[in-house]
């Protein structure tokens, strides 16, 4: 049995649902503690029944040091903040072996057993950017490692980093760099040297993004999806790509981030996620019509926009497009 967890309010609640089905395809035996951080996304996951999942209420996550932090942090940030304390819950409240946390708008294409199978008998898994060359740049502000997949055992070692962990976010955890710092996610950079157990992910099909998908042609044979590595020639099995940055937009609009996405890309991961999550979100309308599932924000329009549009334009990074060209048959 894997245990999973994950936290989200309406905005993500397609793209959480998406990662509960993924699951739900690639698994035969999995649990994932859903965080409602909001009312309704607690009332709407219960109304859907999903039989693989426990729906944890914000009100019964949260306990005094939370509490004590709330006010002082961003709605993101407090997600940040919180992120390592949905862990401790699991571990320390259902009495499980291990728990993972997963971003939620992380979608599986294959059963996560080989990374299971990789991690043996080490107490915490870490998953790096692996940032293409040309985004090498953006480790310095965003980390070596991606909080997207990371496992902790219910043991000596997992408990000692995901308590240290924790205890930091309380501390200090905001959308801003300061002191080697930044949000939930830069704490992590020192881990193989700081905690006894830890183990970093090898195999190159976990952790597929945009800021890492250039090194990589991708083949669809039949069932079969893969990867190769462009310098090496080395196959792997595609295991789970990380939705970053997906943006819609109340003008119909989607933004695929800040970087390279090739056409072949799009095709195989983008349009069936989209479609996925079209599907999804007509599911929870049917459950609660008042709500946005997607999050849709406004498209911002200022200044920086022409010449936002003019870099994107010349570097190839222009992925705003129209949402209804990605759910044509």
């Amino acid at each position: 049995m894997y245990n999973f967890c994950t936290l989200f309010n309406t905005n993500y609640l397609a793209r959480g649902l998406a990662l509960y089905y993924s699951l739900e395809k690639v698994c035969s035996e999995f649990h994932l503690y859903i965080f409602a951080f909001d009312n309704d996304t607690y009332e709407i996951l219960n109304r859907l029944g999903l039989k693989n999942a426990t729906i944890i209420s914000l009100k019964q996550l949260e306990d005094n040091e939370l509490l004590s932090v709330k006010s002082d942090r961003t709605l993101a940030e407090y997600c940040w903040t919180a992120t390592p304390a949905t862990i401790y819950y699991v571990l320390k409240n259902f009495n499980v072996e291990s728990c993972t946390y997963l971003d939620a708008d992380v979608y599986f294409y294959l059963s996560p057993k080989v990374i299971f199978d990789e991690l043996g008998s080490k107490s915490i898994l870490i998953t790096e950017h692996r940032f293409s060359p040309e985004y090498k740049k953006d480790e310095k502000e965003n980390g070596k490692y991606c909080v997207q997949f990371i496992t902790f055992k219910n043991d000596e070692h997992g408990l000692e980093a995901l308590t240290w962990w924790k205890s930091q976010c309380i501390l200090w955890c905001y959308n801003r760099h300061e002191d080697g710092k930044f949000g939930d996610q830069m704490y992590l950079n020192d881990w193989s040297t700081r905690f006894k157990n830890v183990h970093v992910l090898q195999h190159l099909g976990g952790g597929l993004a945009g800021w890492n998908i250039s090194q990589y042609n991708f083949i669809k044979e039949s069932e079969k999806f893969y990867g190769v590595e462009k310098k090496s020639g080395k196959q792997f099995d595609v295991v789970f790509y990380h939705f970053h940055y997906l943006r819609m937009y109340t003008n119909g609009k989607i933004d695929l981030g800040p970087r390279i996405i090739s056409e072949k890309a799009k095709e195989y991961f983008y349009k069936p996620y989209l479609k996925e999550l079209e599907m999804i979100k007509q599911k929870v309308l049917a459950t609660n019509s008042n709500i946005d599932p997607y999050g849709t924000e406004k498209q911002v329009y200022n200044w920086r926009t022409p010449l936002r549009y003019i870099k994107r334009k010349l570097f190839g990074l222009h992925n705003v497009s129209l949402l209804k060209d990605y759910l044509k048959p």
